[in-house]
């Protein structure tokens, strides 16, 4: 089979596709109620500015992840930041699940950022894309961030002793890389580097510095694999002066941030990066001045420039691990749905007496502290005779505290048609404890109320509950009766694809005459140029992320089962160490390879795949192909 032949199918295919894509777009906007939406706002801002965006899934009952759209075109200020919770308008009752990030563009333009995808109730869904427009002045449009990990920030003022004065002054001979390394750095701190999944950790970026600069915090740290919630605003950035290791610095916490682990595995908390211009006196300049003359005035007015020496520096902080331990099997109570801390569960009838007439109300709390955030309504069963609809929920928290502490209130609307006594039975809530590591099962009492017969005439309240239920009555007809409104589209659309396919198999026969003469040599240019990793490579150049991960992780295997006569099934760890021991290769090399494998997989492990880092792993990926093409050699 020829190459443009092969070409010419594969287009063919593709166009199909697309088409599919078409159609079953049009089945899923009239039968699915699960929504995924991309927003930016605003939709202009100035180059300095920032806007935000959200990535919102609606009604799904289980979202496993969102991935991002690739920023490379933004500075990532804040994000991804997770979000959930209900809204109820006119008796319509949405819940929604999302990430938000805070943009700073790199440049003035006009910018379009692509879909981002999610896998929620077993599918894969894809959001709209969105545009922004970035001017040169300033519109005043800006959003500000929670998150006080941007900006800058100048460190000009002395609190330490009086002794610490003379680290700002430069002598002569003075080794000024020694001199900043000693004196300013960035520490991260972590309440804790194991816990379990959904148990929080209080994390602290931290600059220490006994010298004057104006710092810059140019790489915001990524918090995949987090609920984040920011706890330091821009406005508490103080200095308090700490002890480290014997000497007193002017410390500054750059960020707080409450972090709640999604997934089990050893999850690497990114550096922070801050740009620093540090000055320094050259000490010549200090022989005819007092230092009470010097410190009480020290700016670029009172100090001739060349007295001053400026250093740009980076800071860089150390990565920190967190071994997030999955919640236990064992003991998992049935009514469990992922509530970590410790809580309490509270039911009460708006009132116990009720008419045929009326709409009743339930509400069910939960109180305690835990990742509250995370926390979804409780599942239970209603007595026979009662139409009950989707709970509306109202939370007050408190969000500066660790864990998370407040309530949250389930309202639950129902119906009844008929009188009599009911019982609801105890309405069951677990959650897991990790103070004790044990799940616990609280209950609520039993709740009796009696219904009597009504006059006919529906209160408004239970008449606006019945008008809900009659719209989602329809939707169900709707979607029930389906294929009445998906044949004749499909008919339509197979009639225009046989129509295409005709004209456009006539096209093909007039290009391939062209074609074929140059079809041995474009075969041969193919066997040249095919690479191992031609899909890796692919993905990177689409800025795929989360495939380009999944394709090189393959495509790697593929490449070692090759070369050391390995199965698909013998390709794990183990087996591909063993078979590079047995190939002669050094323990360095082979740790390498082993080394880039687990963090692919990892990559592949968290739900939003680190963009920035793929172009490094492809050519780490590329330098074990040529550690086993230079074996040969």
């Amino acid at each position: 089979m020829n190459y443009f032949y092969v070409l010419t199918m594969q287009r063919r295919q593709l166009n199909i596709f697309l088409l599919w894509i078409l159609f079953t777009g049009f089945y899923y906007s009239v039968t699915a109620q699960v929504k995924f939406t991309a927003k930016i706002s605003p939709a202009t801002i100035g180059k300095d500015e920032t806007a935000e965006l959200k990535l919102l899934v609606e009604n799904a009952s289980d979202v496993q992840n969102i991935t991002p759209p690739s920023l490379g075109k933004f500075i990532v200020i804040s994000g991804p930041n997770q979000e959930s919770g209900m809204e109820s308008i006119n008796g319509v009752t949405t819940r929604y699940t999302g990430i938000t990030f805070i943009l700073k563009p790199k440049g003035k333009g006009d910018f379009t950022i692509g879909p981002a995808t999610a896998a929620a109730d077993g599918k894969i869904l894809k959001s709209n894309a969105v545009k922004i427009k970035v001017v040169n002045d300033p519109t005043g449009n800006s959003v500000s961030s929670n998150s006080p990990f941007s900006g800058l920030m100048n460190f000009d003022e002395p609190t330490v002793r009086r002794g610490s004065y003379n680290d700002y002054i430069l002598k002569k001979g003075e080794n000024i890389t020694d001199k900043i390394n000693r004196n300013i750095f960035i520490r991260v701190e972590a309440s804790k580097t194991s816990c379990y999944v959904g148990e929080p950790i209080l994390v602290t970026y931290k600059l220490y510095t006994r010298l004057k600069s104006e710092s810059n915090i140019t790489k915001n740290p990524s918090f995949n694999g987090f609920s984040v919630i920011d706890m330091l605003r821009q406005s508490d950035i103080n200095a308090l002066v700490e002890k480290y290791n014997g000497r007193e610095y002017n410390v500054y916490s750059l960020r707080q941030t409450q972090l709640y682990p999604l997934q089990p595995g050893n999850v690497e908390l990114e550096s922070a990066s801050v740009e620093n211009d540090i000055h320094f006196v050259k000490e010549d300049y200090l022989k005819n001045l007092r230092e009470d003359d010097l410190f009480g005035n020290f700016s670029s007015i009172a100090i001739p420039a060349d007295a001053l020496v400026t250093e740009k520096v980076t800071l860089q902080s150390k990565p920190v691990v967190i071994n997030v331990k999955s919640l236990p099997e064992q003991g998992k109570p049935v009514s469990f749905n992922g509530a970590v801390g410790n809580f309490s569960i509270h039911a009460a009838m708006e009132k116990n007496s009720l008419t045929t007439d009326d709409a009743g109300k339930l509400f069910i709390t939960i109180e305690g502290e835990g990742n509250l955030t995370l926390v979804n309504a409780p599942e239970f069963e209603w007595p026979s005779g009662i139409e009950a609809f989707e709970p509306g929920m109202k939370e007050l928290l408190d969000k500066r505290s660790v864990p998370v502490s407040g309530n949250k209130t389930f309202e639950y609307s129902f119906t009844i048609n008929k009188e009599g006594n009911y019982t609801l039975k105890p309405v069951e809530y677990s959650f897991f404890d990790p103070a004790t590591s044990q799940y616990k099962t609280l209950s609520t009492a039993p709740i009796t109320f009696s219904v009597a017969k009504g006059s006919g005439k529906k209160t408004e309240a239970a008449a606006a509950l019945k008008t809900t239920s009659a719209n989602e009555n329809y939707f169900d007809r709707i979607f029930k009766n389906r294929w009445l409104l998906i044949a004749p589209l499909a008919m339509l659309i197979l009639t225009g694809l046989f129509v295409w396919a005709r004209w456009d198999k006539k096209r093909q026969l007039v290009e391939i005459d062209d074609e074929q003469k140059k079809t041995n040599i474009a075969a041969e240019k193919i066997q040249e140029i095919k690479k191992p990793l031609s899909g890796s490579q692919a993905m990177l150049e689409h800025n795929d992320s989360r495939e380009f991960y999944s394709m090189l992780d393959k495509e790697l295997k593929i490449f070692l089962g090759e070369q050391l006569q390995l199965s698909s099934e013998q390709l794990n760890r183990r087996n591909i160490g063993s078979a590079l021991y047995n190939a002669g290769f050094a323990d360095e090399d082979s740790i390498a390879v082993l080394q880039l494998l687990d963090d692919i997989a990892a990559q592949l492990y968290t739900p939003v795949a680190d963009e920035s880092k793929a172009p490094y792993f492809y050519k780490k990926a590329e330098a074990v192909m040529h550690l086993f093409n230079n074996s040969k050699s």
